[in-house]
């Protein structure tokens, strides 16, 4: 059904990559590309206008960064997920991607199912952070102290965060590692319908729509450990 497809908008200076991820995406049953965009500023204009689901947004570009036009992204279209691309895995590129607010972090090579696996993920509100410089600056993020504005699609007040239980604590580090259901099962023995009760009262306590809004304000608040 029409009405049911992932809407992506792809940002890219360069006109091979996104004809390259146009031909990927298109080519699925639930996905399809609406629209596509040179530069931050450009995609901006370009989600205001169009709505979609999901942008998958390269970093640096002559006409604006990717990173820079998260925060206007989704400011004005809270609902949208970002993901950001990149040919190099680099850690400058992560941190910043979750300071921006984007839902994800993806390498431009990664094979065409874990591209379209990623849409899927990010439009179901799971965080994208499975490179393994990702992993590193997960825990960096986590332990830093260094002072990073609130962004509207974020809860913007400290929730009574202590009211988690030891293993709610534990599904959030998982989450916060951008395992999915299953894998965050698989890693801590428990049953994959016990790990969505848990991220459903996680989600709960901390007021969040989303796995996206739970990590990131963990993330800031260095919640997990």
């Amino acid at each position: 059904m029409k009405g049911s497809m992932i809407r992506v908008i792809l940002v890219d200076d360069q006109q091979l990559v996104r004809h390259g991820l146009r031909y990927i995406i298109n080519a699925q049953d639930d996905m399809e590309v609406v629209g596509e965009a040179e530069s931050g500023p450009e995609a901006v204009e370009l989600v205001r206008q169009v709505g979609p689901d999901v942008v998958l947004m390269d970093v640096q570009m002559p006409g604006g960064s990717g990173i820079a036009a998260t925060p206007a992204i989704l400011e004005h279209n809270p609902d949208c997920k970002v993901v950001i691309l990149t040919t190099f895995d680099q850690e400058d590129y992560v941190y910043d991607g979750i300071r921006s607010g984007a839902a994800g972090y993806l390498l431009k090579d990664a094979a065409p199912e874990d591209m379209v696996d990623a849409v899927r993920a990010a439009f179901r509100g799971e965080a994208i952070f499975r490179t393994a410089v990702a992993s590193k600056v997960i825990g960096k993020a986590m332990s830093s102290r260094a002072p990073i504005p609130p962004e509207d699609h974020v809860p913007d007040r400290l929730p009574a965060f202590d009211s988690l239980t030891e293993r709610e604590l534990e599904v959030l580090q998982q989450m916060a590692y951008g395992l999915r259901n299953e894998e965050i099962a698989a890693t801590l023995y428990i049953g994959e319908s016990t790990v969505k009760t848990h991220v459903h009262r996680i989600l709960q306590k901390f007021s969040a729509d989303d796995r996206t809004q739970a990590v990131v304000f963990a993330i800031r608040n260095r919640i997990v450990k």
